[in-house]
């Protein structure tokens, strides 16, 4: 199963593995399922680091890197992505969260949070 993980997810299991859920932890750790991470998250990262936000100190580059040297495929945005998020109800405000949302909607994929608000989405969401 591919598995896209929201940027919240994402920064855990690379930096903060223990504060990932044992769900989490045993659909990270499926040999099964195949890891993506979005380019939007990475945009987020860098926007919030270069902000200062505290929950978001990590070097972006390095991150990628790691990331793709422990087998996580990295899904690039598309105007098809973009596009799609006006198919989305309000539920939720956040524009990376949405947009993460329209890529698993178009790619068929499932999409992984630990976000209550988002997992109201449905569908492909899956709160872990």
């Amino acid at each position: 199963m591919k598995l896209l993980l929201d940027t919240q997810l994402l920064l855990w299991a690379a930096g903060q593995p223990e504060r990932l859920s044992p769900r989490a932890r045993r659909r990270l750790n499926d040999p099964d399922n195949e890891l993506l991470f979005s380019a939007a998250s990475l945009w987020e990262i860098t926007i919030k680091a270069t902000l200062g936000r505290d929950d978001f100190r990590v070097e972006p580059r390095v991150l990628r890197r790691g990331l793709l040297d422990n087998g996580y495929v990295e899904l690039p945005v598309t105007s098809e992505h973009a596009v799609s998020v006006d198919t989305l109800s309000l539920l939720h405000k956040d524009p990376f969260d949405r947009l993460l949302l329209a890529q698993a909607l178009v790619e068929g994929i499932t999409l992984l949070t630990a976000d209550a608000q988002l997992a109201r989405y449905g569908g492909p969401v899956r709160k872990v």
